[in-house]
Order: C-alpha cells, then structure tokens, then sequence
C-alpha cells in the first residue's frame, strides 16, 4: 500500500474478503468488500469525500466553511474526520432513534450534533429536509446532499467498481447491496455494466423500506419495519435514479441478525446491522444461481457501533428477535 496522504489518502483500496463459511455452504463464491476497513470505519468514507472534493472543485465550498448534512451517522461521521482533516465546521443532523455509540462518536469528533424526531420524509421536519434548511441559514455552509447529491454515487463509480472489478480479475456474476442514499448500489452497480452486461445487479432491502416494491412491480409500497438503520427508503433518490436493478431480494431482521453472528463465529467478522442484509441477500442470490457463480457484496461498517443493539440480546429480545446461539449455526443460509 505504500505511504498514504492523510486520512483522504487512506480512503478505498479495501480488500475482498471470502466468506469461507457462506462460499462453502452455498457452492458459489461470496466475497465481501471490506470496507469497514476505510479509516472513518465505513463505506461512507467514499460518498463523504467524493461530495466535499466536488463541493471544493467547484468553488462551492471555501476555506474556513461549513458542512452541513443529514445522516443516519456513518456519512457524518466520515464527513466529520474530513472537515477536521480540511479545515471545516461540520454540522450533523441526525434522527435520535439511531444508536447512541454513533451519536457520541459524532460528538467525540468534533462535530456540532442536533438530534430531531425520526419522521417520514414527507414530513417537513424530516432530519434530511432540516439538515438543507439549516445549510441554508449558515452563511457560507455547503449542505452535502448525500440522497440527491450524484457526487455520492459517482465516487463509488468512480472508486469502489474499478476495484471489485480489478480483484475479480473480470470474472464477476453478481453484484447485491442494500441502499439508503442509492450511491454505493448505483455507483457500482453502474460501472460494472458498463464492463460486462452479464453482471446481475441485485437490490438488497430490509423489511419498512419500498425499494423491493419498487425494484419488482414499479410501484413504492412498503410493509413492516426493520432494525437496520441507514438502509431502506420510501423514495427513488437522484443517486438510485437509472441504476440497473436486475431484481430485488427482501431479507427480514432475524435472518439478517443470524448470519451476522455466523459471520462473528465463522469468519471473525464483527460487523454492522446492513451487512447483515447483504450478505443474506448474496446467500439468497447463490440459492438463485446455482453454485459456480461469484458474488461480491459490501461489508458496510464494523458492528462496534451497534453494541448496544443487534449485539445485545436484551435489546433484540424488546424488539421481538432472538439472538442466535452458536449451536444453532446449522440453520444459517
């Protein structure tokens, strides 16, 4: 890797891992990029520096100015180690009902942290639709965007497609990911058509969210809820927007809940809550498959942050789940 330019210089470049156990059981390739290996510890590491490097190309954003952005805390976070890395004041709008251990991270970096009621976005006090007003009362403040903002998606076209597609050695049959803000899925899942029209795109999506509605019939519905935070969305975001979807794949909260534990007891992974999304829906796309195939999926962030929530079992019983057991490892995939 060879000598880095700060924490920019450290973003991407994060490897393939193969998950043995999940490869193994299903016949079919499962790698996941690593990319909660990034130095602010997530994929959002990518979207954050891809939207202040446009911001500051275009003269939008200026020395000594402010960042401001709506988050469910993995874009915020990223975006607070690289205000401090640049000179900025960072502003984060965040919805109370996310877990405290990224809340208190946002704080611990420096950045000014105002939790808001989590509302539909339809609601004009939304944390996305706030987090623009405010940009808009701060002079000389850059509101990020990330939903709507292309440089999100582009710099996941840009970066993390040439990547997979260079470590697979252009051997690749699908691509699958969850999506909030649609710039990880989009700018991926773009670039690798581009290689190949083979590659299935595959939307993964939480129960609560629409985009599997979407993905399958054209129509936003939604039904249910999830625990995951940061995924989901009950709109086509500008990010998402002309993104190839093949098909969709839904993974309720207990199966994502038990193979992030037999990611923790096979592979030694600790791993976030939308991880635990992919990787089922990667599982769920070999099925579809057939062995023989492989499949890239993103390990979005590390689970430290989610200690006091899908790593507790007090918490998962309160909302209806089961912690796994390692005996009970036979049942996942």
């Amino acid at each position: 890797m060879g000598i880095t330019r700060g924490f920019v210089g450290a973003v991407g470049n994060t490897p393939l891992i193969r998950l043995e156990h999940l490869s193994e059981r299903t016949g079919c390739e499962i790698l996941g990029k690593a990319e909660f290996m990034n130095p602010g510890g997530s994929v959002k590491d990518r979207a954050a520096l891809g939207i202040l490097l446009a911001a500051e190309a275009s003269g939008e954003l200026k020395a000594g100015g402010t960042v401001v952005e709506g988050t469910a805390g993995n874009t915020g976070i990223g975006l607070a180690h690289l205000c401090n890395a640049r000179g900025y004041r960072c502003v984060i709008v965040i919805p109370e009902t996310q877990s405290a251990e990224k809340i208190d991270l946002l704080r611990s970096l420096g950045a000014e942290v105002r939790t808001v009621p989590a509302v539909p976005y339809r609601d004009p006090n939304n944390y996305v639709k706030l987090s623009g007003r405010i940009a808009e009362e701060i002079p000389g403040a850059v509101w990020a965007n990330q939903f709507d903002n292309r440089a999100n998606r582009q710099a996941h076209a840009d970066t993390t497609g040439p990547e997979i597609w260079q470590q697979c050695e252009g051997r690749l049959d699908g691509w699958v990911a969850a999506t909030g803000t649609g710039g990880t899925y989009a700018g991926v899942a773009l670039y690798l058509k581009q290689q190949s029209e083979a590659v299935r795109c595959v939307l993964a999506d939480p129960h609560g969210s629409a985009l599997h509605s979407w993905a399958s019939t054209g129509e936003l519905a939604s039904e249910g809820s999830s625990v995951t935070e940061g995924i989901g969305n009950s709109r086509i975001t500008a990010n998402l927007e002309g993104a190839p979807v093949d098909e969709a794949i839904r993974i309720d909260d207990q199966t994502a809940i038990d193979v992030l534990y037999d990611l923790l007891w096979h592979e030694g992974l600790f791993l976030g809550g939308s991880v635990g999304i992919n990787v089922a829906a990667a599982v769920e796309l070999a099925r579809r498959l057939g062995p023989g195939h492989r499949i890239v999926t993103v390990l979005c962030d590390g689970g430290d942050r989610y200690r006091s929530r899908i790593w507790n079992k007090e918490w998962l019983q309160s909302r209806g789940l089961r912690q796994p057991e390692r005996q009970q490892l036979g049942s996942v995939a």
